[in-house]
Order: structure tokens, then sequence, then C-alpha cells
């Protein structure tokens, strides 16, 4: 890794929340990246052998390291402080530590499930995300070597020599940019566009398709339109606020132990809906008409009782503001709590180490676990299709059934087998169906991802496996009671898009990125890139049609961006740019893509937290969510 330069000889002024200068506020929990080599591999082919069991690791407990600065910040500009983590709730490389007995209890912050793991932040309506902001995988977090910022690993010279030889090549070849050739979605799709999507539109004769709904404005530059307090937490723990929607007449947002509908241009309440604890989790999906699924607790936690756990399966009309039913499922008498939940078509599936259940939207019961079972629905991907991630096998000798079902029966249409050992699996898509694991703990950055599994849904066999070392892309899945909790990732036009790891641009003290394709028949890139530019840092958000949605992280003197790629050309078009004013900034770039939600849709970028905490002192200045609008 290149040695970081020296700091700049201006430092950027410092600054708070909107209005008077405030101190900066805290982001969410900092991941511990490793630093990337000196650039990425973008031509790396799938390297054979995988799914080796591994014996349980013994927890380490390094200290976590200093939180990021703003993509490009200039050395030595301090930073703000991350809140404190929740206890039992690991983030991107916090030290790892082994999942107890299935079924026990975890100390976890009100509204998380077992592991202490947090609830979705997800984004239906207009077909986004999976939420950002929630603890990975808790694999082995990423050792520093001697000498070396940030933990990570040395190329050797040898490593170097041929990476640049690769990059000059490919420069004179491409003119500056790397081009290689390149390589029909079905169902509905609830959410529209989500993490998979549709070719959409006419082929551009590039293998990618060129239309989409989002339309560049006259003038890109954005205004902040609102922004939402942060809730009071009267005590010194955290409390989860995950999971946000966005309808074509609401901005909705969960809140402590309740649900909010806010106007999309103006932030004015337009109901609140109470409910008796704090959401758990929350479905990225939503049907046709605007309902969408919860999980959460039957009360508020308290000292002598910190966990009521997430029994309470809900049906919420986020138009009306409404919860249509709510619904619970035994285990003998014992209620059983859910770690996931998700929606496809009309039915809404729930998984956990107790085995999985399913109601459609009328509240009907689908299936329960069976007593008799002897592996267990761990958890499900929604959207076009239904899969199952269906676990056989004691810990140590786990195989994993990757199940696409029947939303209305449960019945098994097609059925891929993981190579045993593999203890933990993420559907990225269930249309096309793509799998991300973190194959014999392999990934080395605490991201939950080694490979990824391109799956014929129709048949179960395996197209093609994806290689994708955790040190060159950039990606994440939680995997372990979450699901489909993937995020900087995208899935359309039958491949898979992800974001390199930051390495070092042009620019002076500069770092960048890029996002990179594969296709999902042949595992190989397509030689399209996007990137990011000097400074900033680019993360996929949805599909939009055939083209790709992503987020741009600014240096610490400029405003995000949202820009589209099309699908083909991987041309990019700005949609919405941020303002660079130091107070809007500091706001901004409190919600890092990783750890936020992000929802953008018709000239309008929504940005939330998924973490409530008491405020470090006074003055501090903390928004739950904060919306950013063209025109």
């Amino acid at each position: 890794m290149t040695q970081p330069p020296p700091p700049p000889p201006q430092q950027p002024p410092q600054g708070g929340g909107f209005g008077p200068p405030q101190d900066q506020p805290p982001q969410d929990p900092p991941p511990q990246t490793p630093p990337p080599a000196a650039g990425p591999n973008l031509g790396k082919a799938p390297e054979p052998g995988y799914g080796y069991p591994q014996a349980p690791q013994a927890p380490q407990t390094p200290p976590p390291a200093a939180p990021p600065q703003g993509y490009g910040y200039p050395q030595g500009a301090p930073a703000p402080q991350p809140p404190q983590a929740p206890q039992g709730a690991p983030g991107y490389g916090y030290p790892g530590q082994q999942p107890g007995a299935y079924g026990q209890p975890q100390q976890a912050p009100y509204g998380q499930p077992g592991y202490g793991q947090p609830g979705y932040g997800q984004q239906p309506g207009y077909g986004q995300q999976p939420g950002y902001g929630y603890p990975q995988q808790p694999t082995m977090p990423y050792q520093p070597q001697a000498g070396q910022p940030g933990g990570g690993k040395k190329l050797n010279a040898q490593v170097v020599i041929i990476v640049a030889a690769v990059v000059a090549i490919a420069l004179i070849i491409g003119g500056g940019v790397w081009y290689a050739s390149s390589g029909k979605d079905e169902g509905k799709q609830n959410d529209t566009a989500g993490v998979s999507g549709g070719t959409g539109g006419t082929d551009d004769g590039n293998g990618g398709a060129t239309s989409g709904k989002e339309k560049a404005p006259s003038d890109p530059g954005a205004k902040v339109l609102f922004q939402v307090p942060a809730p009071e937490v009267k005590n010194d723990s955290t409390v989860v606020v995950s999971g946000s929607w966005l309808t074509d007449k609401a901005y909705v947002k969960s809140g402590i132990a309740q649900i909010v509908g806010y106007d999309r241009d103006k932030g004015s309440q337009l109901w609140k809906l109470p409910l008796a604890g704090p959401v758990c989790q929350a479905s990225r999906h939503v049907t046709d008409d605007n309902l969408t699924a919860i999980l959460y607790q039957p009360a508020m936690p308290t000292k002598a009782d910190p966990s009521h756990g997430c029994s309470q399966v809900a049906l919420i009309d986020l138009d009306a503001g409404k919860r249509l039913w709510t619904k619970t499922v035994k285990t003998g008498d014992q209620l059983i709590n859910f770690d996931n939940i998700t929606l496809s078509g009309k039915t809404v599936a729930v998984g956990s180490t107790s085995g999985g259940a399913a109601f459609d939207v009328s509240g009907k019961l689908l299936w329960s676990p069976k007593p008799t079972d002897s592996c267990y629905d761990a958890g499900y991907g929604g959207g076009e299709k239904l899969v199952a991630v269906r676990k056989c096998g004691s810990y140590d000798q786990r195989q994993l059934h990757i199940q696409t079902i029947d939303p209305k029966s449960g019945k098994v249409i097609s059925e891929y087998k993981m190579t045993e050992g593999i203890e933990y699996a993420s559907i990225v898509s269930t249309n096309p169906l793509v799998v991300a694991a973190d194959v014999g703990d392999s990934a080395g950055d605490g991201s939950g991802i080694s490979d990824f599994f391109s799956i014929d849904g129709k048949t179960g066999k395996l197209r093609t496996r994806i290689s994708a070392p955790g040190e060159q892309f950039a990606a994440r899945c939680e995997g372990i009671t979450r699901v489909e909790a993937c995020n900087l990732l995208a899935v359309g036009n039958d491949r898979l898009y992800l974001p390199t790891e930051e390495h070092d641009g042009t620019g002076k003290y500069s770092q960048t990125n890029e996002i990179v394709a594969f296709d999902l028949a042949t595992g190989k890139q397509t030689g399209q890139r996007a990137d990011a530019g000097d400074g900033y840092t680019i993360s996929p958000l949805r599909m939009d049609g055939g083209n790709l949605i992503a987020y741009k992280r600014p240096p610490y003197d400029k405003g995000g961006q949202i820009v589209s790629i099309a699908g083909g050309s991987f041309k990019q078009t700005t949609l919405l740019r941020n303002p660079s004013t130091e107070s809007v900034r500091d706001v901004e770039t409190s919600m890092s893509p990783e750890y936020s939600e992000f929802l953008y849709a018709e000239g309008r970028l929504y940005m939330s937290k998924v973490y409530a905490s008491k405020r470090s002192t006074v003055r501090d200045k903390e928004y739950l969510a904060v919306g950013f609008g063209t025109g």
C-alpha cells in the first residue's frame, strides 16, 4: 500500500448541522477497511477451491480503528467520532466473535435480535437498495501490519510491478479507460428496481439497456428540503431505528417505537404509527399498493428487561400509515423470535434459528416450522421471487440449501446445495438468483463476502462462481441472521455491479475507486468501469431499468452526487449534486453509504441513520434523516 501523503497546508474549517455552526455530528460506527492494493485487480479470474470447513476461531479483541474521515479529507483534519457501538453488535472490522447456541438470547440494543444485529434499513418503494448501516458477519478482523496505517496487507514489489504493467497496457489500449467485450428477468418486482433489476428499455448494442425512469434535470444542483432531528434517548443505550421507504406520496422512516410518514418535499408529518416496542427488522420490498412488513418487539425494553424479543410480525400500509395486522408464531408454548423479514408478491416471510414462517397479506398463515424438521429456514430473500436459505447439519458440518420456493405454498421449485462447511449465505438478488458467502472465512475484512454464486433459479444449477477478494472489492453482506442485508452492490442486465476498494487517485492527496461489472453467465468482468473521480468514492444504490443509480461520496470540500450509469456504455449522467457549504457537508458526511439508509427517486435523495443514542453533549446537533432535492 502506498503510504499516505503529508497533510495539505490548509485544514478545512469545522462546523456542525444546518444553521449556526455546530460541532460535527458523530458518524455511525466506522468500518475497519483494509487498505487496497496498488490499484484494484479488475481482471481477476475465479479461483478454484472453496467451501472447506473451518474450525471456530478464538475471538480476538484488538481496539477498533479510528473512524474514517471523509473521502479525500486532508490528513490530520479532525474527524467526527462515532457513537458508542451497541454491545454485542460488531461493525465492519470489529473484533470477530462466534455465535452462541441457536436460540440462545444475546445482549442487544433496543429493537435488535440475537447476535446483536440490528434491523435492516431497507429502502423499498422505487426498489432501493437494502439498508445501510448494519454490523456484518463477525469474521476475524484484518490484522494491521507493522508500519502500515489501516491494517492492510503490503503488496510485494513483484505484485506491484505486475499490476502497474497491466494498468499501463490497459490505459494504452483503452485510451485511459479499460474496455472489453461483454456478454430476461422474469416477473414483476414489488420494489420496481431494487438490488435486482430487469433489463428494461432497449439494448444499446453493448450488452446493456439504455433506458430508465430517472431523468437528468436542467440543473442538478440540489438544496436541503428538510431535516428530521434525532429522537431523544433518555439513557445511555443505543436504539435501532432502521427502516425507511419512499412512495409516491411520502417518505417514511422508523423512529423509536414508531413509524412516521413525512411529506416528500416539505418534511411535514403526514402520519405517525405508534408501536408497542422498537422496530427490529423491516422489509425492503413493498407491494404494488404500498404495503410492507416489519418485525417489532411487543413492549419497550427496560433496564430490568432489555429485550422482549422480536416476535411481532406486522403488515403496514405506507400510504395510510396504518398497521393492518400483527401476527405471532409459536413453537410449543413459546413465541418465536424472528431474525429477518421479507416480502414477495403477496407473501410475508420470516426466518429464524427456530425455522421459517409465512403469511398472506390477508393475514392467513401459509406455513410455519415443523417440529419434525431436521433442517430449518434461517431466512428468505424476497422481491420478484422468494428464496429460502435452509440450513442442515451441525455448526461445524453445515450445509446450506438455496431454495427457490412457491410464495403461496412454500413448495420447493429448485434447489442448489452449497459446499459443506459454508456456514452463512446472503441473498443478493432473487431474479436473477445471486448468493454471496464468505467461503472458508477467507474475506478477511468483515465484509461477509469472498465469493458470489450465480444460480439458475429454474433448475438450481450453478451458472458460475465469482471470486471477489475483500481487499479488492467493497461490497458487504451480513448473512448471519439477516440474509438480505447486502449493500454497496447491485444486480441488473444479468450482471453484478461491485465497487472497488479505495486507492490513490491522480490528484494530490486524493483517493478514489470505481464500479465494475461481472457477467452472471460467465463470471468474467465485462470490461465496463465507472470512475468516481478524484476525491470521490462511488457506490451502487439500485437499478433503474437498464441503468445503474450510484452515489458519489464527496471529498471534504464538496457535496455528494447521485449519478445514473448507462447499462451498456457506462456513461455517467449527474442527476443530483448536493450543496458544498460546510454545514450541509457536515451532515451529509455523517451518513455514509456503508452505515446509513439512502433512497433516491425523481430528483430527491433521502439519507437517514439506523441508530439513535444519547447525544454526547448538548451542543451536538444530530439528525435522524435529511432530504435533498433539485428544482
